[in-house]
């Protein structure tokens, strides 16, 4: 009975596409042990480079930048998508405005950025188009502002000195596209013609060009370094030689095109462009912090007893913090597949279960998120990863995953699970109209609040822009919602106080799915209290 359904098997297998045939090369090439060996040579590579302008603070573009050098190494991170660099999707978002990186880079004389790809490129597309689209967005922006004081007479020593003077002459200063070379004419050229479109936009959502042009005495400029990058070391340029602010971009993987074979002292594993991208797929719960405290162990562990390894690392890290009442999901990773596309184990999802717990094993968690204080305003928002709240009076939970201990009465503790967009495109707008009650409540009296979600980047920022947008004014003052009902709501408003939001919770990330929702209930909850009125 059994040689009948082997004929099926054989004959399928015979006439696999070239597809099919591709994935499960691909498959055999993408293990974790490889993508591990990729990442920390391509890591050499990158403090190879980093060497060569040690004044200069490292930044990590989110979130494959991260896995390329010890967290220690880095000054700050930003978030440039290579989707705003697409051919004919180009744009500048007010969403991810990364002031905070500007700033650095005038105060430090300029930043180096990390970053990589998987497709085959020398560059993301977020190094090649993203990146100089916002460079010179935030030239233009400085330089027009500049040229407006000029004309009023109202330039103040403060914000030019002596050093900077020839720089910030409107003839001298930079505001031109510095795209690289690869991109072509007509491309470049499409992108010039809505610099000026972008520049407007910037300008009208209230970010604080004022500071920009005190820290930035010299135009923003981006320079390119990949692996086949050639620097004479004896002509490695000061930083002061150069007439703009650099911002060197570092694409930490080589531009193969294909995985390649490579040899080290005992095993034989395949390289990976790009390989800390899209970490969901293949790190199965292991983090940038926890790769570099165990790298070691983990790249002698070689192919075969990597994936254990891990799972024991993950694992113990989980219950080290699950010891001391830490934020500390279980991970669930997909069940691996043999090289014959056979599972493992049986089709369910696979748990890391606990290991015994070293106690004199000191556990290295991933950096500690911060609290960040919007203003003035006694609200807060952070990541549920926070081991303790400072300072705060009342915490808004919107976090699906993690129930944080609590001996707090109702008007001091609230818990919504909201999910992302992807998730449930609803749960956001269903849970809005809760968390600006419970705000209200707690502002009225005076309390500070805390709005806290998974990663502190995108739901809680979403919730504390609904808070603001709602029961402020445009000055910063609670006004217990009156100013709302006077004022239009648009996109351009509420794009405003996200900016505000951004200046002091600089991780901030809000997705467009969750923006939408947003927006979506405020125009709601406008109508509403009209008809109530």
């Amino acid at each position: 009975m059994a040689a009948p359904a082997a004929e099926p098997a054989a004959e399928q297998s015979a006439t696999m596409s070239i597809y099919k045939a591709a994935r499960r090369i691909k498959r055999r090439a993408s293990t974790l042990y490889n993508a591990l060996r990729s990442v920390a040579e391509d890591a050499a590579f990158v403090a190879e480079v980093a060497a060569l302008w040690p004044a200069l603070p490292l930044v990590a573009n989110l979130r494959c930048g991260l896995w390329y050098a010890p967290p220690r190494d880095f000054n700050a991170t930003c978030y440039f998508k290579s989707t705003d660099g697409h051919a004919g999707n180009w744009s500048f978002s007010t969403a991810r405005l990364n002031l905070h990186l500007a700033l650095l880079a005038g105060d430090r004389g300029g930043c180096i950025i990390i970053d990589s790809t998987r497709r085959g490129k020398r560059f993301p597309d977020s190094m090649s188009k993203t990146i100089p689209i916002w460079c010179c967005v935030l030239n233009r922006a400085v330089e027009r502002y500049r040229l407006r004081a000029i004309q009023k007479g109202r330039e103040s020593s403060a914000m030019l000195n002596r050093d900077a003077e020839n720089n910030s002459c409107p003839s001298n200063w930079d505001s031109s596209v510095h795209l690289p070379v690869w991109v072509l004419d007509t491309e470049k050229n499409a992108v010039e013609g809505r610099i000026e479109e972008w520049t407007d936009q910037f300008e009208l959502c209230g970010a604080d060009i004022h500071s920009l042009a005190i820290k930035l005495q010299k135009p923003l400029r981006p320079l390119w370094i990949s692996q086949r990058t050639r620097i004479w070391l004896n002509e490695v340029p000061e930083l002061d030689s150069w007439d703009f602010t650099p911002i060197i971009l570092i694409s930490a993987s080589a531009s193969d095109a294909f995985s390649t074979q490579r040899m080290s002292s005992e095993f034989s594993w395949q390289y990976i462009p790009g390989a800390g991208d899209d970490e969901e797929s293949w790190a199965r719960g292991l983090t940038p912090t926890l790769f570099w405290k165990h790298k070691y162990e983990l790249l002698d562990a070689g192919p075969d007893h990597c994936n254990q390894l891990v799972a024991d690392i993950v694992e113990k890290d989980r219950v080290y913090h699950a010891q001391r009442g830490e934020h500390s999901p279980q991970i669930a990773a997909k069940p691996l597949k043999s090289h014959d596309d056979v599972k493992c184990n049986d089709d369910r999802t696979s748990y890391m279960w606990p290991v015994k717990l070293d106690p004199t094993d000191t556990q290295c968690s991933d950096n500690v998120p911060l609290l960040f204080w919007i203003g003035t305003l006694n609200l807060a928002v952070s990541s549920t990863l926070q081991d303790a709240f400072v300072g705060v009076d009342c915490i808004l939970n919107c976090d699906s995953t993690s129930k944080l201990p609590s001996n707090s009465s109702e008007n001091s503790y609230l818990e919504l699970s909201i999910v992302g967009s992807k998730d449930d495109r609803f749960s956001l707008m269903k849970n809005l109209s809760k968390a600006i009650d419970f705000a209200k409540r707690n502002l009225v009296a005076e309390r500070k609040i805390l709005v806290c979600c998974q990663n502190g980047e995108d739901i809680s920022i979403c919730v504390a822009l609904a808070i603001v947008t709602l029961l402020f004014d445009d000055n910063g003052c609670f006004d217990y919602g009156n100013s709302f009902m006077k004022r239009d709501i648009t996109k351009l408003e509420m794009r405003k106080r996200l900016v505000f939001i951004c200046k002091f919770a600089v991780n901030a990330r809000p997705s467009r799915g969750n923006l939408k929702q947003v927006y979506g209930f405020l125009c709601n909850e406008k109508e509403r209290l009209s008809h109530l009125a």
